[in-house]
């Protein structure tokens, strides 16, 4: 049985959606829905996603369709709802390593997450920007699901505009996390890399550069400007960076650099 908080936060996201999505579109819920389905079967239909895509994977609900919907139309990139985080592998290369991956939490506890997170992590080598929502107020300790990779969190009692607003942050490739779990993640900085490990990641000069703009909480498209160079090119290198210094995410990479460069 799902909390009573999880209850309301159903209710509030899915009449919050509805009346956004109403007023964007000026469609009724009839029309809405039909357009949803079709969207969904042309989805299927699509041998390949495109690359600037958004997966949201949770069950197959009327409030995660209308929450991918609602980012889609505010977004403007397309939001795939899939109740089967397998998806992702199934389609391979073909998918930005930079894409944003959104996984329902709603009614799962810490130990289940972290098993997700693990096995989603050692399935598809780190290379997805993972963010956790649904997330339980008071369920604690998501300094740990920062570890294994999470570079966001939104909670049950989050409204809607919170929540885009989070979105749009990630995809300027920032962190959408609380001063709380900030700091809880760098006072535990020492759970990071090792000395020896250190040693062995072999930055170049550019890359140690794009590193330490990270490290002072730069965007990308901030980076870019900064090195006369594409939002792409940045991308690029710190996929290679993160590989280089086996870290998942900014948050690691930022302690990472604050070590050792």
């Amino acid at each position: 049985m799902p909390s009573a908080s999880a209850v309301n936060f159903s209710q509030n996201l899915y009449l919050n959606s509805l009346q956004l999505i109403r007023e964007i579109s000026g469609l009724d819920l009839s029309s809405m829905l039909c357009c949803w389905w079709t969207m969904g079967m042309n989805a299927t239909k699509s041998p390949n996603a495109p690359e600037e895509t958004i997966y949201l994977i949770g069950a197959s609900t009327l409030q995660n369709s209308l929450l991918a919907g609602c980012i889609q139309n505010e977004v403007g990139l397309t939001c795939l709802p899939d109740n089967d985080i397998s998806c992702l592998t199934r389609k391979g290369d073909g998918i930005d390593p930079e894409s944003l991956v959104l996984l329902d939490c709603q009614g799962k506890n810490g130990k289940q997450i972290l098993a997700e997170l693990k096995s989603f992590k050692n399935n598809n080598s780190s290379k997805y920007r993972v963010v956790l929502f649904n997330v339980d107020d008071d369920l604690g300790n998501e300094e740990e699901y920062v570890w294994e990779g999470v570079q966001g969190l939104f909670y049950l009692q989050d409204p809607i505009e919170h929540f885009l607003k989070g979105i749009r942050t990630l995809l300027r490739g920032e962190l959408w996390l609380s001063r709380t779990v900030l700091s809880k993640c760098i006072r535990h900085g020492n759970l990071g890399l090792g000395p020896s490990e250190a040693k062995k990641a072999v930055l170049t000069k550019r890359q140690a550069e794009i590193l330490a703009l990270v490290a002072v909480g730069h965007s990308n498209e901030e980076i870019a400007q900064k090195l006369y160079i594409s939002a792409h090119t940045v991308k690029t290198h710190l996929y290679t960076i993160f590989k280089k210094i086996n870290v998942p995410n900014r948050m690691q990479a930022s302690l990472w650099a604050a070590k050792n460069l």
